[in-house]
């Protein structure tokens, strides 16, 4: 499958949000084939191959939530889900099977609205157990901080050790 360019979006911190404050959340649009009648395993097993492990199949919160300690990847295998990354203010993206988003630690995300069986395959990079920060009730400022420090991935979840994720995330901005 020829997959197109990834695409960035900037994130600004906001006031529940901390969003990351140098790497930008990334869009791999059709980065996998759906195909056979187990689909999320085609997302397990790339984001395994690539020192993402699998955590979770299911869908996306509908409240604004962040991982503080930890990047995540999603992977759309079934149905469609717009969701709003950011916090409030932030960018409304629609994902449909075959999609992958990558957050930076910190990155709020919540589900608008989704057509169809929604479903996602979750993962974060080898030895990441992240939290859920829920932006309502979370101190924005001190996960900032805690943001800040979480280190680059091994790998790109989705085009391994030398993929384009590091090509947006450099080690320093």
């Amino acid at each position: 499958m020829n997959a197109p360019a990834v695409i960035a979006h900037r994130l600004p911190a906001r006031a529940r949000v901390p969003n990351h404050p140098r790497w930008p959340l990334l869009v791999y649009p059709r980065a996998v084939e759906i195909a056979g009648a187990d689909p999320a395993a085609a997302f397990e097993r790339l984001f395994a191959r690539n020192r993402w492990p699998p955590a979770w199949r299911n869908g996306v919160f509908a409240f604004h939530h962040y991982h503080s300690d930890g990047h995540e990847a999603l992977g759309v295998y079934s149905g469609e889900v717009t969701v709003l990354f950011g916090g409030e203010g932030g960018i409304e993206l629609t994902a449909r099977p075959g999609d992958v988003i990558v957050l930076p630690a910190g990155t709020g995300h919540k589900r608008l609205s989704s057509q169809g069986r929604l479903g996602v395959v979750g993962a974060y990079p080898e030895g990441c157990h992240p939290d859920t920060c829920i932006a309502a009730t979370a101190n924005a400022a001190r996960a900032a901080q805690a943001v800040a420090r979480v280190p680059l991935p091994a790998a790109d979840p989705v085009r391994g050790p030398n993929g384009p994720l590091f090509d947006y995330w450099p080690a320093r901005a």
